[in-house]
């Protein structure tokens, strides 16, 4: 460590010095700020979240009171105390008389309290409801969750959040077991309310609630009596938490789960003592405005680190900036960019290596411009060379046939085929230049079309198709279209039992010249084709494809290519895209 240190220059010391004695002195005070931001939004966060979880129990208290009142009403009405006096002389022959007087102050209940979804009184002598209720027959009061209940000495019982199953409708809902209030000593007579569970959840949620916390309401075991949150509780199977919770009516406290840290606040409450209120925050979301001082804090110290090494910098630099630009220029140089040239007005010893610098570039532009020209020249040579083993080979054929059918006295063919061979002559040497214009290219592989067709009879059809007559004036690079046809005669027709097609179509656009030959021949491996297509040396003897790629290639760049696409006896297409503005 002592050695590399000592190795570095003297700027290099000085900007590691600056830079550690900012970052030193910052991170102190962004330490500090963020311990007495965290302690005091701790605080602030435990109170806020009590105050609100008091006001939640206190409104949940309130409501669960008016469903009691509600309920202890109607026991005070006169048609319940006249069916609790027939319950107590076991008089059942009155039950429909009373089941019809209790509807009204049935129907005030709901009224009073829309929360209420069904009431169901249940006494030896027949159970009670509102009629417009519609009872589950084939469940029994004492086969349901009731049951577990009725020999309590509490007069007042709450139910955990359940399916109704007393009643159709399959409601969730939260109930109320009371002991009647009369004067008549009546035995096992119980009061059932159902509360609807969205009703209580509402009550509780509807604007008191912080919706970045979860909240629960759960019983002194820990299981949930009604879901607040769609989270499952993180702590239900927590004892050391349970105990916490039941150390006083209400208060917060931190606790630990699964490795993370969690801010409780928690309230009993007072109409179902064994009921209570939990909010369980993480710390982390809690943090979540403290973490934001040491975000920017972190960038102040950032900026301020940044600011340090810019200043420590500048008269190095300042002293070293002919140095830079001239790594700055070899740099370009090691992208490709050997136009760059060193100037300084200076006259030290980096404004010499500048210079020298520029002649070495000046003597590497020079070789890489005559390397250029020779591979061109090669690449012309090679193209002749190819082009000079295409056309014997169809000379030979043309030239046959034609004395074939002079020897048959077939005239007029004779006369066509010469005509045709001396167009095509005509239009392939195009005055020694290497580019034609669309028309003159179209015009050559029609010509050679006629001849293959005098020489092959039977064997093809052809069609043509310009998508617009503008396009004939475009320049284009002379015999491309022929090879590609050729192929198509010579090797995709020559196994088939029926006729070949060759479709030539001829599209463009605003940047592309597109010309497709089709057929519905053999067709190839395209794959191996493509390959072979694209490799400068190739040990197959077919160089048509190979012949137009690389013309295309050397007189547009990369611009030009050759797509190729065959479907055996249904459609092979050999697809060349030419840009309208050649390299």
């Amino acid at each position: 460590m002592n050695q590399w240190f000592y190795r570095l220059s003297l700027r290099q010391r000085l900007r590691i010095s600056v830079l550690m004695l900012t970052v030193v002195s910052i991170a102190l005070t962004g330490i500090m700020s963020y311990w007495i931001a965290f302690r005091s939004t701790e605080s602030e966060a435990f109170i806020s979240s009590q105050n609100t979880l008091n006001k939640s129990a206190r409104v949940l208290d309130e409501k669960f009171r008016h469903i009691i009142i509600s309920t202890s009403s109607m026991m005070l009405s006169d048609p319940f105390k006249n069916a609790m006096e027939d319950v107590f002389a076991n008089n059942s022959a009155s039950y429909y008389t009373r089941l019809s007087s209790l509807q009204t102050p049935l129907a005030q209940m709901k009224l009073i309290e829309p929360s209420i979804q069904s009431v169901l009184i249940y006494t030896p002598v027949g159970e009670m409801y509102a009629t417009n209720d519609l009872r589950n027959g084939q469940v029994r009061f004492k086969d349901t969750i009731f049951a577990n209940y009725l020999n309590t000495t509490e007069r007042v019982v709450w139910l955990k959040d359940h399916e109704d199953a007393l009643f159709l409708g399959k409601t969730r809902v939260i109930s109320l077991i009371m002991k009647p209030v009369t004067d008549a000593d009546v035995r096992d007579v119980y009061v059932v309310v159902n509360v609807k569970e969205d009703a209580i959840s509402s009550v509780v949620t509807d604007g008191l609630l912080d919706k970045s916390t979860n909240y629960y309401l759960i019983s002194s075991n820990g299981e949930t009596v009604l879901p607040l949150s769609s989270q499952t509780p993180p702590f239900q199977s927590d004892s050391s938490f349970l105990e916490q919770l039941q150390s006083q009516d209400r208060g917060f406290f931190k606790h630990d789960i699964a490795g993370k840290k969690y801010l409780v606040n928690y309230s009993r409450l007072t109409m179902a003592d064994n009921w209570m209120m939990v909010s369980v925050q993480t710390q982390s979301d809690l943090l979540h405005q403290v973490n934001r001082i040491k975000t920017i804090t972190l960038w102040i110290m950032l900026c301020c680190a940044v600011l340090a090494f810019i200043l420590s910098n500048v008269i190095s630099s300042f002293l070293l900036k002919p140095l830079h630009k001239l790594q700055g220029l070899m740099k370009k140089v090691e992208q490709n960019n050997l136009d760059v040239r060193f100037t300084s007005k200076y006259e030290d010893e980096v404004t010499q290596v500048g210079l020298k610098f520029n002649r070495m570039l000046e003597q590497i532009s020079s070789l890489i411009e005559d390397v250029k020209e020779a591979e061109y020249e090669k690449r012309k040579m090679e193209v002749k060379a190819l082009q000079a083993q295409i056309d014997p080979h169809f000379l030979y054929n043309t030239l046959n046939t034609i004395i074939w059918k002079s020897e048959t006295s077939q005239n007029r063919d004779v006369t066509e085929m010469i005509t045709s061979l001396s167009l095509l002559f005509q239009f392939g040497l195009n005055g020694g230049n290497e580019m034609t214009t669309l028309a003159k290219e179209i015009d050559h592989v029609r010509q050679y079309l006629i001849l293959q067709q005098k020489c092959y009879e039977d064997l093809f059809e052809y069609s043509i198709e310009l998508e617009d007559e503008s396009l004939l004036d475009i320049p284009v690079l002379k015999i491309i279209l022929q090879p590609l046809v050729e192929n198509s005669i010579l090797h995709g027709f020559q196994s088939m039992d029926g006729k070949g097609n060759i479709h030539i179509s001829i599209s463009g656009s605003e940047d592309v010249l597109i010309l497709q030959v089709e057929d519905n021949g053999e067709g190839m491996d395209v794959a191996t084709v493509d390959i072979d297509m694209r490799s400068e040396q190739s040990a197959h003897k077919s160089y048509a494809l190979r012949n137009v790629y690389g013309r295309l290639r050397l007189y547009y760049g990369n611009k030009a290519d050759i797509s190729l696409n065959s479907e055996p006896y249904v459609s092979t297409t050999v697809k060349l895209t030419i840009p309208l503005t050649g390299e």
